[in-house]
């Protein structure tokens, strides 16, 4: 019993690391900053992290689905967010970091609602960097 007790104490601190790992934004260009203005078709309100996907207008004029990574539930109550705060239809503008991989993927860094306010998305925003310096409008 004892070892079993000492196995499970074992694994249970040797996977804190994976966890905590995976909170990592390390996935996207943190140092560029990019406008993305559309629709959004769907807030995901789930622990880890949020996700809001957007229909975004491409500079060729292709409108393509675009996923944004916010903070966990406590970091997005804390920054005014509410699983209300945007619902499908909304005309919104995000700023975010672009995904690596150069997947449709962002962090969500601010969001200008359509009643004017702006949320943040992820903490730190403003050591993210420079002004964003490219826009994907629709």
């Amino acid at each position: 019993m004892r070892r079993v007790l000492i196995a499970a104490g074992l694994a249970a601190v040797l996977s804190t690391g994976a966890a905590w790992a995976h909170h990592s934004f390390a996935m996207f260009q943190m140092e560029r900053s990019v406008t993305f203005n559309g629709t959004v078709k769907e807030l995901q309100w789930t622990n880890p992290h949020t996700w809001l996907q957007v229909m975004v207008e491409q500079p060729d004029g292709k409108v393509i689905e675009w996923g944004f990574e916010g903070q966990n539930l406590a970091a997005m109550r804390q920054f005014g967010w509410t699983r209300t705060t945007v619902k499908p239809g909304d005309k919104v503008t995000i700023v975010g970091s672009p995904a690596r991989s150069g997947a449709t993927l962002a962090s969500l860094k601010t969001i200008t609602l359509p009643d004017g306010r702006t949320l943040a998305g992820i903490l730190n925003v403003g050591r993210a960097g420079p002004p964003p310096a490219e826009t994907f409008t629709i």
